[in-house]
């Protein structure tokens, strides 16, 4: 991730700009930038976990993948079986 920080300007809502500024009071946060930056960042990653779960759910209800999937762990079966004794 690159630390180059670039000047933005974002409108808030007045509620979550006092809570905001309460939690930075409180020590909670150090500054309105690292809240606003962590906030950020854990959106990305729930985001990025949502596209994932779908994708995989997607998989799951597809039937040419199961049965490639189970092609592949029979193949596997033999060496694996081997590998934990």
């Amino acid at each position: 991730m690159s630390a180059r920080r670039i000047r933005t300007t974002v409108a808030l809502s007045a509620d979550l700009l006092h809570e905001m500024d309460e939690v930075v009071r409180e020590g909670r946060a150090t500054s309105r930038d690292e809240f606003l930056a962590t906030a950020i960042r854990n959106q990305l990653t729930t985001l990025r976990r949502t596209t994932i779960d779908a994708d995989f759910a997607q998989m799951a209800g597809d039937s040419a993948y199961r049965r490639e999937a189970m092609e592949i762990a029979e193949e596997f079966a033999a060496s694996d079986w081997l590998k934990t004794r």
